[in-house]
């Protein structure tokens, strides 16, 4: 069973089992069917699409939400069902983006009980770059059953972190890069800045210059000075909406230092209520 990186060595081994589901999560921010239009181009044998903003996110409620909010449980069970995906069922998930949209599908899996699911490492490129087979048929896989177990723990709310600034109970960390953090750069969301008492751990810093998350003791070692001295169970990850945190809980993960806390809502919808507090450049 792998539950947090998987290498596409192991991947190619098992791509004929139909025990195995790969999920292609291709996806641009700037060319919302971009993904689906490349994955429909060439794909890994047998994966089915994600759409970041159709299937791994409910529709947006403006002034209310982020832009990428939680979808109902129902939702995710009927969509999972659809996949082929039951208790039995390893998911490998995978996308262009070295992991930063993949980690959400392995998020929502696990928010949901589902523990075999993992990263492909390196993805779609690194696919690519081994020479491993691809297709461009689009294959149904046979309907299952997908049974929930949600783990509510994993997940925190907008008035949740607004409790943290009373209690400190909790460590807060915003997954972005340096520059939004800041509010030096903010190109995605209308306010700039970042929440009050954050801490920055930019999630591209999991990865080495191929693009492949380091390994586990250098990731354990880059953890252990963010939680400095907490708990992974007692931090809170954010980043713009919820999805590329998911990357720093999987890394996380991974170093084998346990389950940190999604913020889903995140900086877009933390953002929706001007009366909460930010930190924005001076």
């Amino acid at each position: 069973m792998y539950t947090s990186i998987i290498s596409a060595k192991e991947c190619a081994q098992n791509i004929k089992d139909p025990d195995w589901c790969f999920v292609d999560c291709r996806f641009s921010i700037d060319d919302t069917e971009r993904g689906e239009r490349d994955y429909r181009s060439a794909h890994i044998p047998g994966a089915v699409y994600a759409h970041l903003n159709r299937d791994l996110s409910a529709p947006v409620l403006p002034g209310k939400t982020g832009r990428h909010p939680l979808p109902d449980i129902e939702t995710l069970v009927a969509l999972f069902s659809k996949w082929g995906i039951d208790g039995s069922v390893q998911v490998v998930a995978y996308d262009d983006a070295t992991g930063g949209i993949a980690a959400r599908l392995w998020w929502l899996l696990r928010y949901l009980g589902h523990e075999r699911v993992a990263v492909l490492d390196g993805g779609w490129l690194a696919w690519q770059k081994q020479g491993l087979p691809t297709e461009t048929r689009v294959r149904k896989r046979q309907p299952r059953s997908f049974v929930s177990h949600p783990q509510p723990h994993l997940l925190v709310s907008t008035p949740e972190v607004e409790q943290h600034f009373e209690t400190s109970a909790h460590r807060l960390i915003d997954s972005r890069a340096a520059d939004r953090f800041s509010g030096e750069n903010e190109t995605i969301d209308p306010v700039a800045g970042h929440i009050p008492t954050a801490e920055n751990a930019p999630y591209e810093h999991n990865l080495d210059g191929e693009g492949r998350f380091r390994d586990k003791s250098e990731l354990r070692h880059r953890f252990e000075a963010v939680l400095d001295g907490q708990s992974a169970e007692q931090t809170i990850f954010y980043c713009g909406s919820g999805v590329t945190a998911c990357h720093n809980l999987l890394a996380m993960h991974h170093a084998g230092l346990g389950d940190g806390k999604l913020y889903l809502g995140s900086w877009s919808e933390w953002i929706t209520d001007p009366a909460r507090p930010i930190v924005a450049k001076s």
